[in-house]
Formats: structure tokens, sequence, C-alpha cells
């Protein structure tokens, strides 16, 4: 039976495990015991690890046939190097800050096949735009995405799937999308729309920096990523970001030095932390349009998932996790000749792969519903 190492149990990590642990045999690997009491009694394998140690990461990932990678953003783009370099494959959900196409070269050399950016948005929303792509001439892409809780909690009505960190990373990092071939780079939280969705009433859409690799894989005119949230969250995040509160420069606090930043994400985990019995959703809708053939062409897919009560998995949990899952099934079977850094897109370029992952999404219930005109 093939290994598979998943680094990071985390609420999305913890579901990879489990989910690859009925095909495969599965270690999953946290610096947090709390995060790995969770799979007790199941048939995932446990180890207490820093994988913030070079040393250890490579101790662990030795002998496996894959990696899956869950780790905090802050560690992504080291833990893929590293992982890399040791000459293993990887699908990768670290939804890192750097630019992961600058490890391309060190896969290709090392004959690593390193899918990055394997989930939701980034993740499916690249295979879509990939798929499509290949198959006509695409002059606008779109995708509006969100994760969130149906109990509205005052005042931020908002719970975090994962660190609240890296969702401040969000609020804080430049949006950059593509208008008219150009790029263009504006504030995060910027250009705020109202959007409708029939599931959920109304909610508000904003510029995030989800492209990410569209922007120098894909060669279309027009593309943009914004984030979802409850109307006015937006308006809450700006004053705290804009009053120092997601700042990164040491300040001094009763004589000691401290992150603005850190300071925020410990206090917002208390608000911001999502239970395992809260019942919450994603929502995402997808547009593409062009020309196929010389005439228009524009095809929507939408997205609305929630909480499994079945199994207790998270919709963030699920919708992320068994892109990547499906992924790691299509690698270890085999279906990749291609070796280096792969984003999503790639994958969706060839059908049999786009099909194969829609259709390990739908036995899973995630679906995605297609309209086209």
């Amino acid at each position: 039976m093939k290994k598979i190492v998943v680094l990071g149990s985390g609420m999305v990590g913890r579901v990879m495990a489990l989910d690859l642990a009925a095909d495969f045999e599965v270690t999953a690997v946290d610096v947090r015991r709390d995060n790995l009491t969770r799979l007790e009694g199941t048939a995932v394998r446990t180890v207490r690890a820093d994988l913030s140690s070079p040393a250890a990461l490579r101790d662990i990932i030795r002998d496996c046939d894959l990696v899956v990678g869950s780790v905090p953003g802050s560690m992504g783009f080291a833990t893929l190097r590293e992982v890399i370099a040791a000459g293993r494959d990887i699908v990768d959900i670290s939804f890192f800050p750097e630019d992961s196409l600058a490890l391309d070269e060190a896969a290709r050399t090392a004959g690593v096949t390193a899918v990055v950016d394997c989930g939701v948005a980034p993740g499916m929303t690249n295979m879509i735009l990939g798929y499509h792509a290949a198959r006509m001439t695409v002059e606008r892409f779109a995708c509006y995405v969100g994760g969130l809780p149906f109990r509205r909690e005052f005042p931020f009505e908002y719970k975090a799937p994962f660190s609240p960190a890296d969702v401040i990373e969000e609020y804080i990092r430049p949006a950059r999308y593509v208008e008219n071939g150009h790029l263009v780079v504006r504030p995060a939280l910027s250009d705020v729309e109202k959007m409708d969705f029939p599931e959920i009433g109304t909610l508000e859409a904003f510029n995030s920096d989800g492209l990410r690799s569209l922007v120098k894989t894909m060669k279309v005119p027009n593309m943009i990523e914004k984030t979802l949230r409850y109307q006015g969250h937006v308006e809450l995040m700006r004053a705290l970001r804009d009053s120092g509160f997601f700042g990164t420069e040491e300040i001094e606090v009763r004589g000691g030095r401290v992150r603005p930043l850190d300071a925020t994400s410990a206090v917002l985990f208390k608000q911001w932390l999502l239970r395992e019995e809260d019942d919450e959703f994603t929502v995402m809708r997808v547009l593409v349009e062009g020309t196929a053939g010389g005439r228009p062409k524009r095809i929507q897919y939408d997205l609305f998932d929630r909480r499994d009560r079945a199994t207790g998995f998270s919709s963030m949990a699920r919708t992320t996790g068994f892109p990547a899952t499906a992924v790691a099934r299509l690698v270890l079977a085999g279906r990749f000749r291609r070796k280096g850094v792969m984003p999503p897109e790639f994958l969706g370029a060839d059908e049999a792969v786009f099909r194969a992952v829609m259709d390990d999404l739908a036995a899973r219930q995630v679906i995605y519903r297609q309209t086209e005109r």
C-alpha cells in the first residue's frame, strides 16, 4: 500500500488525512497535540513534530510516496522547498504569499511533481479556467468566493476555518487583477460590490489577491477574483487595518516588543473560532466568457456547499480538501508525467483529469452546477 504524509492536521488537513486513509497508508503530522488527538481511533497514524525544522521534515517524509501539504501560509514556501529537495511529489494547499513558480526549476531538476494551490479558490477556480481556456478564447474570467457561518454574530459575522493570520493576509496583501491585458494592483478590501445568491441573500464582494499563478500562466485579458462576506464586514476590517492593528512592524508594549498583527490574531482567534458543531457554508460563482467557433460563449459555475452533518466535516474543509485528495489519487495513479511546479490550471487543461476531479468531488457531494449560453 502506498504511503502518504499529510503535513498539518488542522481542520482541512485532518479531513484530507481521513479521506485518503480509505485507500492509502496515511501519516498525519502536526506540532499541536490537540489536532492529532482528534484523529485517535481512526486509520490515520499520527506524529507530533515541529515542521519548521528541515531535519524533522526530511526524516518524516523520507519513505513516503506522496506528501500533502496543509501547513500555515507563513510556512508553506519553505516547506515546499524542502519537500522538493527531498525528491518527494507533493500536492499542496498551504496558499503561501511567495511565488511557487520560483521553485519550478528545482522541482524539474529533482524529478518532482509539485501541484500547488490545489484547494477551492485558488484551486478549482484555476482548473475551471484552465479547462475552458484550452477549448475556447477566453476574454473574461471572474471568481467570487467565500466561506461563512449561517449564524451571524455581531460584530464580525464571520468565523475562520483556518488561521486568523492567514485570513488577515487577505485583508492586507494588495490585490492583483488583469484589466484589458494590463496588470492592475489595488488595495485589498477595495471596490466593494453587492451580489445576490439564492441560498443566502445579499453578500458583499471585495478585491483580494486570489488570481495568484493565473496572472503569469493565462493570457486572458480580463481576470479578477473577489472574496465574499456578509455586508458590513469590509468596513470593520478596513478600520482595523487602517488603524494599524494588522501591522507587521514591532512596537513596544510594557517593555516588550510585539507585532500588532500577532496580538490582533490572538484576539480574533477567540472571536472567529469555528467550532466543530458550527453550521457554515461555502459559496462560489465562476464566470468564463469568450468565444468558441466564432460565437459568443458564457459559462457559469455555482457552488453552494454546507457542513456535512453525517461526517462532521466543515464545508470549507470539504471544498478545500477534496480537490487536493482527488489530485493526490491521480498523482499516485501515475496520471501526470509532467515534472515541476504545477498550478491547477495546468491540470484543468487535460479533459480526463478535469473530469476525474469533478467526478471525485461529486461523489463526495461537492457539486459544481454549470450553466452555459
